[in-house]
Protein backbone atom coordinates (compact mmCIF):
# COMPACT_ATOMS: atom_id res chain seq x y z
CA UNK A 1 0.00 0.00 0.00
CA UNK A 2 1.35 3.41 -0.96
CA UNK A 3 2.37 5.77 1.84
CA UNK A 4 3.01 9.30 0.47
CA UNK A 5 4.73 10.47 3.68
CA UNK A 6 7.45 7.83 3.39
CA UNK A 7 7.46 7.59 -0.41
CA UNK A 8 8.21 11.32 -0.90
CA UNK A 9 9.18 12.83 2.48
CA UNK A 10 11.11 15.81 1.04
CA UNK A 11 8.86 18.73 0.10
CA UNK A 12 11.25 21.70 0.11
CA UNK A 13 14.60 22.82 -1.23
CA UNK A 14 17.40 22.90 1.38
CA UNK A 15 18.42 26.31 0.06
CA UNK A 16 15.23 28.25 0.78
CA UNK A 17 12.75 28.70 3.60
CA UNK A 18 10.28 25.78 3.81
CA UNK A 19 6.92 26.44 2.22
CA UNK A 20 5.11 23.12 2.90
CA UNK A 21 5.20 20.38 5.49
CA UNK A 22 3.60 17.04 6.25
CA UNK A 23 0.81 17.20 8.79
CA UNK A 24 1.20 15.02 11.89
CA UNK A 25 -1.55 14.09 14.33
CA UNK A 26 -1.42 14.52 18.12
CA UNK A 27 0.61 11.29 18.39
CA UNK A 28 3.20 12.35 15.85
CA UNK A 29 1.78 10.11 13.13
CA UNK A 30 1.55 11.35 9.51
CA UNK A 31 -1.94 12.10 8.25
CA UNK A 32 -0.75 11.99 4.59
CA UNK A 33 -1.80 15.64 4.16
CA UNK A 34 0.53 18.54 3.34
CA UNK A 35 0.10 21.99 4.85
CA UNK A 36 1.22 25.26 3.22
CA UNK A 37 3.69 27.31 5.23
CA UNK A 38 6.44 26.40 7.66
CA UNK A 39 5.98 23.80 10.37
CA UNK A 40 5.67 25.42 13.83
CA UNK A 41 8.43 24.59 16.28
CA UNK A 42 7.43 21.42 18.11
CA UNK A 43 9.38 18.67 19.83
CA UNK A 44 7.90 15.69 18.04
CA UNK A 45 9.34 12.64 16.30
CA UNK A 46 7.22 10.58 13.89
CA UNK A 47 7.66 6.94 14.91
CA UNK A 48 5.91 3.69 13.92
CA UNK A 49 2.58 3.48 15.69
CA UNK A 50 2.35 0.86 18.41
CA UNK A 51 -0.08 -1.95 17.65
CA UNK A 52 -1.69 -1.84 21.08
CA UNK A 53 -1.43 0.65 23.91
CA UNK A 54 -3.34 0.71 27.14
CA UNK A 55 -4.88 4.05 28.07
CA UNK A 56 -3.23 4.10 31.50
CA UNK A 57 0.21 3.45 29.99
CA UNK A 58 0.29 6.62 27.92
CA UNK A 59 3.63 8.34 28.39
CA UNK A 60 3.67 11.53 30.43
CA UNK A 61 5.28 14.69 29.14
CA UNK A 62 9.03 14.53 29.71
CA UNK A 63 10.41 17.58 31.45
CA UNK A 64 13.95 18.67 30.61
CA UNK A 65 15.50 19.76 33.86
CA UNK A 66 19.18 18.68 34.02
CA UNK A 67 18.70 17.87 37.70
CA UNK A 68 18.66 21.44 38.98
CA UNK A 69 14.98 21.72 39.88
CA UNK A 70 14.52 24.68 37.53
CA UNK A 71 11.74 23.21 35.42
CA UNK A 72 8.65 21.28 36.47
CA UNK A 73 5.51 20.09 34.71
CA UNK A 74 3.67 23.06 36.23
CA UNK A 75 6.16 25.69 35.11
CA UNK A 76 8.27 25.35 31.99
CA UNK A 77 9.93 27.81 29.66
CA UNK A 78 7.79 28.05 26.53
CA UNK A 79 10.62 27.20 24.18
CA UNK A 80 8.38 26.68 21.16
CA UNK A 81 6.87 30.14 21.58
CA UNK A 82 10.29 31.77 21.82
CA UNK A 83 11.51 29.94 18.72
CA UNK A 84 8.39 31.06 16.86
CA UNK A 85 8.98 34.68 17.85
CA UNK A 86 12.59 34.57 16.67
CA UNK A 87 11.64 32.90 13.39
CA UNK A 88 8.99 35.52 12.62
CA UNK A 89 11.38 38.34 13.49
CA UNK A 90 14.08 36.85 11.27
CA UNK A 91 11.66 36.47 8.35
CA UNK A 92 10.62 40.12 8.63
CA UNK A 93 14.22 41.30 9.03
CA UNK A 94 15.41 39.11 6.13
CA UNK A 95 12.85 40.69 3.82
CA UNK A 96 14.31 44.20 4.24
CA UNK A 97 15.91 44.93 0.85
CA UNK A 98 18.37 47.69 1.79
CA UNK A 99 21.42 46.49 3.80
CA UNK A 100 21.67 49.97 5.31
CA UNK A 101 18.40 49.26 7.13
CA UNK A 102 19.50 45.94 8.63
CA UNK A 103 20.82 47.62 11.81
CA UNK A 104 24.12 45.70 11.62
CA UNK A 105 27.70 46.76 11.01
CA UNK A 106 28.85 47.12 7.38
CA UNK A 107 31.08 44.07 7.90
CA UNK A 108 28.15 41.96 9.06
CA UNK A 109 26.02 43.20 6.16
CA UNK A 110 28.72 42.18 3.68
CA UNK A 111 28.93 38.69 5.18
CA UNK A 112 25.15 38.30 5.11
CA UNK A 113 24.97 39.35 1.46
CA UNK A 114 27.75 36.89 0.62
CA UNK A 115 26.10 33.95 2.38
CA UNK A 116 22.63 34.74 1.05
CA UNK A 117 23.30 35.62 -2.58
CA UNK A 118 26.82 34.61 -3.70
CA UNK A 119 26.91 32.14 -6.59
CA UNK A 120 29.01 29.48 -4.89
CA UNK A 121 30.80 27.26 -7.47
CA UNK A 122 30.37 24.18 -5.27
CA UNK A 123 28.32 23.44 -2.20
CA UNK A 124 26.56 26.51 -0.91
CA UNK A 125 25.15 27.12 2.57
CA UNK A 126 21.81 25.56 3.37
CA UNK A 127 18.95 27.80 4.46
CA UNK A 128 19.07 26.30 7.96
CA UNK A 129 22.78 27.18 8.25
CA UNK A 130 22.23 30.77 7.19
CA UNK A 131 19.20 31.09 9.46
CA UNK A 132 21.19 29.81 12.45
CA UNK A 133 23.84 32.47 11.89
CA UNK A 134 21.14 35.08 11.23
CA UNK A 135 19.58 34.24 14.59
CA UNK A 136 22.85 34.84 16.42
CA UNK A 137 23.44 38.08 14.50
CA UNK A 138 19.90 39.35 14.99
CA UNK A 139 19.89 38.65 18.72
CA UNK A 140 23.30 40.29 19.12
CA UNK A 141 23.23 43.28 16.79
CA UNK A 142 19.61 43.99 15.92
CA UNK A 143 17.30 43.02 18.79
CA UNK A 144 18.98 45.26 21.40
CA UNK A 145 18.12 48.25 19.17
CA UNK A 146 14.42 47.36 19.01
CA UNK A 147 12.28 48.25 22.06
CA UNK A 148 9.68 45.71 20.92
CA UNK A 149 12.09 42.83 21.62
CA UNK A 150 12.60 43.68 25.30
CA UNK A 151 10.36 40.87 26.61
CA UNK A 152 11.96 38.31 24.30
CA UNK A 153 15.47 39.32 25.33
CA UNK A 154 14.51 39.20 29.00
CA UNK A 155 13.05 35.70 28.62
CA UNK A 156 16.23 34.45 26.96
CA UNK A 157 18.46 36.11 29.54
CA UNK A 158 16.41 34.74 32.45
CA UNK A 159 16.40 31.21 31.04
CA UNK A 160 20.16 31.34 30.55
CA UNK A 161 20.75 32.72 34.04
CA UNK A 162 18.50 30.11 35.67
CA UNK A 163 20.21 27.26 33.83
CA UNK A 164 23.80 28.42 34.25
CA UNK A 165 24.26 31.53 36.45
CA UNK A 166 26.97 33.90 35.33
CA UNK A 167 27.52 32.32 31.91
CA UNK A 168 25.19 33.73 29.21
CA UNK A 169 24.60 31.24 26.45
CA UNK A 170 22.34 30.54 23.47
CA UNK A 171 21.75 27.24 21.71
CA UNK A 172 21.40 26.88 17.94
CA UNK A 173 19.80 23.52 17.21
CA UNK A 174 20.22 21.95 13.77
CA UNK A 175 19.34 18.50 12.50
CA UNK A 176 21.98 15.80 12.12
CA UNK A 177 23.82 16.35 8.84
CA UNK A 178 22.75 19.99 8.54
CA UNK A 179 26.35 21.20 8.75
CA UNK A 180 26.88 22.55 12.25
CA UNK A 181 30.65 22.74 11.72
CA UNK A 182 30.11 25.17 8.85
CA UNK A 183 27.82 27.24 11.08
CA UNK A 184 30.61 27.43 13.67
CA UNK A 185 33.00 28.69 10.99
CA UNK A 186 30.47 31.31 9.84
CA UNK A 187 29.98 32.53 13.42
CA UNK A 188 33.73 32.77 13.96
CA UNK A 189 34.14 34.75 10.72
CA UNK A 190 31.40 37.16 11.81
CA UNK A 191 32.99 37.71 15.21
CA UNK A 192 36.61 38.00 14.06
CA UNK A 193 35.89 40.41 11.20
CA UNK A 194 33.94 42.72 13.49
CA UNK A 195 36.50 42.44 16.30
CA UNK A 196 39.28 43.39 13.88
CA UNK A 197 37.49 46.28 12.17
CA UNK A 198 34.93 47.59 14.68
CA UNK A 199 35.13 48.70 18.29
CA UNK A 200 32.16 46.66 19.48
CA UNK A 201 31.92 44.96 22.87
CA UNK A 202 30.08 41.90 21.59
CA UNK A 203 32.81 40.75 19.17
CA UNK A 204 35.80 38.64 20.15
CA UNK A 205 38.93 37.20 18.57
CA UNK A 206 39.25 34.30 20.99
CA UNK A 207 37.25 31.07 20.85
CA UNK A 208 37.00 27.83 22.78
CA UNK A 209 35.68 25.04 20.58
CA UNK A 210 34.66 21.82 22.29
CA UNK A 211 34.59 19.06 19.66
CA UNK A 212 32.54 15.93 20.40
CA UNK A 213 34.92 13.67 18.47
CA UNK A 214 38.12 13.40 16.45
CA UNK A 215 36.21 13.63 13.17
CA UNK A 216 34.73 17.02 14.06
CA UNK A 217 38.05 18.23 15.42
CA UNK A 218 39.80 17.35 12.14
CA UNK A 219 37.14 19.16 10.14
CA UNK A 220 37.49 22.25 12.28
CA UNK A 221 41.19 22.43 11.46
CA UNK A 222 40.17 23.12 7.85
Amino acid sequence: MSNPFFDSPVLNSPYSCPTRYWELDENGQPTQRTIDGRRPAEFISPIPKARKQKAQSAQKTFVIDEGHGLTTEDQQYNVQQIIGQVRRALAEWRSIPNPADWKVTPETATLLQHWRTFDFPGVRPFFCQIEAVEAAIWLTEVAPKLPSTKKLREDLANASEDANPGLPRLALKLATGAGKTTVMAMLIAWQVVNAARRDVKWATRGFLIVAPGLTIRDRLEV
